[in-house]
């Protein structure tokens, strides 16, 4: 993987290279969801926000309030599934890419 290699990924385009953070970062949590086994009470909650950051990442520069509800909603639904815990972890870093003072 090219990010394992401190490369950044050619686009072609001229996309703002947050937006694709955050939609690299949501499908890679995505599909992660979707292949762990275990059910728990809020997968539901967590699956549908996962898809608005989806739904927000290819609409343009989502709204900073809304990208961090969804991102509280995430953690509590999932912040207890540790094998979910680096896909979490790789949204909220490209979650805080979009705060004027990123978070440390």
């Amino acid at each position: 993987m090219l990010r394992s290699l401190g490369q950044r990924p050619v686009t072609g385009s001229d996309e703002d290279q947050r937006i694709t953070e955050l939609r690299t970062a949501v499908s890679r949590l995505r599909r992660e969801l979707a292949a762990h086994p275990a059910e728990f009470p809020d997968r539901a909650i967590a699956e549908d926000e996962l898809a608005a950051l989806a739904a927000m990442a290819t609409g343009g520069i989502p709204e900073i309030p809304r990208l961090r509800r969804s991102l509280l909603l995430i953690a509590g639904a999932i912040g207890s599934v540790s094998a979910l815990s680096r896909g979490l972890s790789d949204v909220r870093q490209a979650v805080d890419l979009f705060s004027e003072t990123p978070r440390t």
